[in-house]
């Protein structure tokens, strides 16, 4: 099995080295307008032909990029199916939603998981759930009834997100690769933070919570449960009580700061896959680190479009992988 990614792993080691670096994100938040932003990533190479100097088109095309690369590399598409659950799950929203609503959008799609979402909404339309992974038909059904019964989209968003953090967290649990094992529980421990400190924020029920939060080994879900109801300093307790001290000290910083954690978390248990090979760990960390240097450069050209000093940009930006 080794041998399989010999090559995999070769390509990736090269394409590592067009990163963007710490150095080169700070190049890009120098930056004096938002204009001069998009003809720096240009010279990068980001976008091709077609995007031109469309944000949009651009973030969409690298992600795009990234997912051919590994296709072109002919590993077991089982093997790093589950890092596409995130958008996979995020087409299925959009298409309850679409289809409730009788329009449609294909921009409110993500283009690189195996279902498309014209797909997806034609399957909706159809009802035709058996179509789909089993670990989505449920929630499919449940959603699209909701919406088409009680057009309740904040409790379609609540069945689809419960979802999506079930299947990541099977999925890791069954993964035979630890780089996929160790993003799977950092992804739903992190939900489950973000979801305790929210639901406390807002005083959300315990039915709520309940059905919103997702066990995992790293944190207590009961024990968040009872103390999101009594406010969001019981839960920055219960999270110290859990070892999970640098959020609290991030939530204590800013929003900001904290959801800046969240997303640092999963890159530093990634990093590792920088020395290892024969293995798809470093494909998976590959496509995290694309998805993270994506997410970092749109928060950067969306503050530069705002009119946001840099400092606040800065805040706001996750560390690099390379």
């Amino acid at each position: 099995m080794a041998d399989n990614y010999v090559y995999a792993v070769a390509r990736i080691r090269s394409l590592e080295t067009a990163l963007f670096t710490e150095s080169v994100i700070g190049q890009l938040l120098a930056c004096q307008t938002y204009e001069g932003a998009l003809d720096f990533l240009a010279e990068k190479g980001w976008g091709d032909s077609d995007t031109g100097r469309d944000a949009g088109r651009m973030l969409k095309r690298e992600t795009e990029k990234t997912w051919e690369v590994i296709r072109d590399l002919k590993v077991e598409p089982s093997v790093l199916e589950v890092l596409s659950y995130p958008h996979l799950y995020h087409n299925l929203k959009a298409a309850v939603k679409e289809v409730c609503a009788g329009k449609a959008n294909a921009e409110i799609y993500y283009d690189d998981t195996f279902i498309s979402g014209e797909t997806m909404r034609e399957i909706l339309q159809e009802k035709d759930f058996s179509a789909l992974p089993e670990h989505m038909r449920q929630a499919a059904a449940e959603a699209l009834e909701t919406m088409l019964q009680a057009r309740d989209g904040q409790l379609c968003d609540i069945i689809v997100d419960r979802a999506a953090l079930d299947a990541i967290g099977q999925a890791g649990r069954r993964s035979g690769e630890e780089v996929i094992r160790a993003y799977a529980e950092d992804f739903v421990a992190t939900a489950d933070i973000r979801i305790a400190i929210r639901g406390a924020r807002t005083g959300k029920s315990r039915a709520f919570l309940e059905r919103a939060l997702v066990p995992c080994r790293s944190v207590s879900v009961s024990a968040l449960t009872t103390a999101a109801l009594s406010g969001v300093e019981a839960v920055c307790a219960a999270l110290v009580q859990e070892g999970f001290q640098e959020a609290v000290d991030a939530w204590n910083e800013s929003g900001s700061a904290f959801e800046r954690w969240c997303d640092n978390r999963i890159i530093r248990a990634i990093r590792p896959q920088k020395y290892r090979a024969f293995s798809a760990g470093p494909l998976a960390a590959y496509v995290l680190a694309r998805e993270n240097e994506i997410k970092n450069v749109r928060m950067i050209l969306t503050g530069k479009q705002s009119g946001l000093p840099d400092a606040v940009i800065r805040e706001r930006v996750r560390e690099m992988y390379v």
